[in-house]
């Protein structure tokens, strides 16, 4: 057997690390509890059940391609490196004061999120760019050298360095960086000029101190990692996901690591673009539940649409403008905390919450029996009859349905008058809720209706509550693929190498320079292909081409893809066309009268897409055997029915299932209401529609 056709993918969460191995074309999956302290130890546990399984050596497996939370934990709970920043003079609160943008208008009382960041580390220098990139006072030396000493001697792990206008002219930022390298050759430095060089200091001083923040953490954890990986025999390419949907070397990553924000959601909509092409559709709901939160893509021809600036760690009911912006390129897609670990409570006005604080895997729901005593989500999924107590997990895990029963009747019960199955209901009820909502507003804002959509749901919890929330959303359609319940580390094998280089130069269309764009983008395309170019030398590479755009006087850009040709033989006629397409297909109509600006350019460097056959589905059959029943709660109806159990590898190709009905496998289990009925296709998913 050659070692390139032995792929692992690992994908860490807040609760479970999901392990998959292709051998060939075979699949091999596992789920473990993530290992806070460790999380190294999570892979090589669940690395070797998946070889025991396959029948082979870790030392066979030829490439290993990983996606973490850990970056975005680091952020969210401040556990990162003791970090400084360097900024301009008079810049030194940027990140404190914000923007003008309240993310709740009414509030008197708003509490704005703490920085990253207090005062007292942040530092200044003289020196100054002006908005065209001229320099308007110099930075010598002597400016920057006192100010590094105080640095060294307070002791700093990592330093962030974000200068005015360093996006246009990078030479004060490049000074710094030499300064400190000879001064603090041990310390690790982000300059925001490579970290995210775009306009806007807000989100770029932001960007940079994340990045800053936890590159300590995560350049220790991936040495680790590639140090017990090789005790274990594997001498392999370990490569990372990014928040962009690619690949990018572990050398990157740890330059990089806040690229790696977002990496595990992001391979699930990879995993849901790739089904989406195997079923020719054009227009999907991607829906991601795992432990810890639960992510919704839009997924339009087979493409997870993208963003370059998202929030980290939102404070304020997961409002946008309350969390942490990062500037960098992502999949846009909304998050809340809504998983299987999610703990809810009765507020103030004895109502219902769930999340945002999870139980995680340390204690666990209350069902794991490891302590936990405040019902969690899965709580409510195993007293409302969805989980077999016996058999979670594959078996690995045994819930203790009385600790539910008792959990769910200590915190929502005995307060609300509720015996423990109507709390459940209750509770599941508000999470399904807060789900469709969330996504009915990422529809709303993107201009979208769900009811011509197709939900894909994967992750340990969505196929739960899948079904469900179609009911909510209108949504006749629900795919569940086969190994749902590791879906993002089986995105994370199938997303392609690539990295997007970006940089803001302002131009309008009336200054249209066709020479200063062709060798901007020919920069920015040389940058791009060279990272992707340390993952593989010699596969071919396409380039995308981005713009932003917007009308002269408006405060955010609109997103125009170019094509090679327009993009290399730039017309301001053709930027103008493609700007007002794609502005009244979001707005509705075009602005007569206003000049137009151009803010930043994007070039995605990427290895071709795995080409993809498809699928001849079937439209139901006979009915698969069942083995037994249970009680399930199905929540349209407000009752418990007898819902047949069905295994989901004993169901033949064609075969039917009538809800209300379960389908188990070892990584999920999948509800069908009483409203649908479920076809098993050829590639193994399971076709949810509504009835007749």
């Amino acid at each position: 057997m050659t070692q390139h056709s032995v792929r692992l993918g690992v994908d860490i969460g807040g609760t479970f690390t999901d392990v998959v191995l292709e051998v060939g074309t075979a699949s091999f999956s596992t789920k473990v509890l993530t290992t806070y302290i460790a999380p190294e130890n999570a892979i090589i546990d669940g690395m070797h059940q998946v070889c025991t399984k396959a029948g082979i050596a870790p030392s066979e497996i030829g490439q290993i391609i990983h996606g973490t939370t850990l970056a975005t934990n680091a952020l969210i709970e401040r556990r990162g490196a003791k970090t400084a920043l360097i900024t301009t003079e008079g810049f030194r609160d940027v990140i404190e004061m914000r923007t003008e943008s309240r993310f709740e208008q009414y509030d008197l009382n708003l509490t704005l999120p703490e920085p990253l960041l207090p005062r007292q580390m942040r530092y200044t220098v003289a020196g100054r760019m002006d908005a065209s990139g001229n320099e308007l006072l110099p930075l010598t030396r002597a400016d920057i050298e006192p100010v590094v000493a105080q640095i060294k001697a307070a002791g700093y792990e990592s330093i962030a360095v974000g200068l005015i206008h360093s996006y246009l002219n990078d030479d004060h930022e490049k000074l710094v960086g030499e300064v400190l390298a000879e001064m603090m050759p041990d310390a690790m430095v982000s300059l925001s000029c490579e970290v995210s060089p775009q306009m806007r200091e807000y989100e770029r001083f932001n960007t940079v101190v994340a990045n800053a923040y936890i590159k300590p953490l995560m350049k220790s954890y991936l040495g680790r990692l590639e140090g017990r990986l090789r005790d274990e025999g594997v001498d392999c390419n370990i490569f990372l996901m990014h928040s962009g949907g690619g690949i990018i070397s572990i050398e990157n990553a740890a330059e990089f690591p806040v690229r790696l924000v977002e990496s595990g959601p992001a391979g699930g909509a990879v995993f849901a673009a790739n089904i989406a092409a195997r079923y020719g559709l054009d227009k999907v709901l991607s829906f991601d539940m795992g432990g810890t939160t639960a992510k919704i893509c839009l997924i339009k021809n087979q493409t997870p649409k993208t963003s370059r600036v998202f929030e980290v760690a939102r404070t304020y009911r997961f409002k946008k403008g309350s969390g942490m912006p990062i500037s960098i390129p992502v999949i846009d897609m909304v998050e809340i905390g809504a998983g299987g670990g999610s703990l809810a409570h009765v507020d103030a006005m004895r109502q219902i919450r769930v999340g945002p604080e999870s139980a995680g895997s340390e204690p666990g729901p209350a069902c794991y029996g490891r302590g936990g005593a405040k019902p969690a989500v899965t709580d409510a999924d195993l007293v409302l009859g969805k989980l077999d107590p016996d058999n979670f997990a594959g078996g690995s895990i045994k819930l203790d349905a009385a600790s539910s029963a008792k959990a769910l009747t200590d915190v929502l019960g005995d307060v609300l008058e509720m015996d423990a199955a109507t709390s459940a209901f209750g509770l599941a009820e508000v999470v399904d809720e807060n789900m469709a909502n969330a996504a009915r507003v990422h529809a709303v804002e993107n201009g979208e209706d769900l009811s011509e959509y197709t939900m894909i749901a994967f992750g340990g919890a969505a196929p739960l509550h899948a079904g469900r929330l179609c009911e909510k959303l209108g949504v006749d359609r629900l795919l569940v693929p086969q190994g749902a319940g590791v879906g993002s580390a089986i995105g994370f094998l199938r997303a392609p190498f690539s990295f997007e280089a970006n940089r803001s130069v302002y131009m309008t269309l009336a200054g249209f320079d066709p020479d200063k764009i062709k060798a901007l983008l020919a920069d920015l395309q040389e940058e791009a292909t060279g990272f992707v170019r340390n993952c593989d030398a010699t596969a071919p590479i396409l380039s995308e081409f981005k713009v932003y755009m917007r009308y002269s006087g408006q405060g955010w850009e609109i997103p125009i893809t170019l094509t090679q040709e327009q993009a290399l033989n730039p017309e301001a006629a053709t930027f103008e066309a493609r700007f007002i397409e794609d502005y009244v297909k979001l707005f509705g109509r075009a602005v007569e009268g206003m000049d137009i600006e151009i803010t930043v350019w994007s070039v995605n460097a990427t290895t071709p897409p795995e080409e993809v056959a498809r699928v001849q589905e079937g439209t139901g059959g006979p009915a698969s055997a069942h083995h037994g029943s249970r009680q399930l709660f199905d929540p349209a109806l407000s009752k418990f029915v007898a819902a047949n159990v069905v295994l989901r590898d004993d169901m033949a190709v064609g075969t039917t299932v009538e809800g209300p009905a379960i389908i188990t496998e070892d990584e999920t289990t999948i509800i069908i209401p009483t409203s649908r009925t479920a076809t098993r296709q050829p590639d193994g998913c399971i076709d949810l529609r509504v009835k007749g």
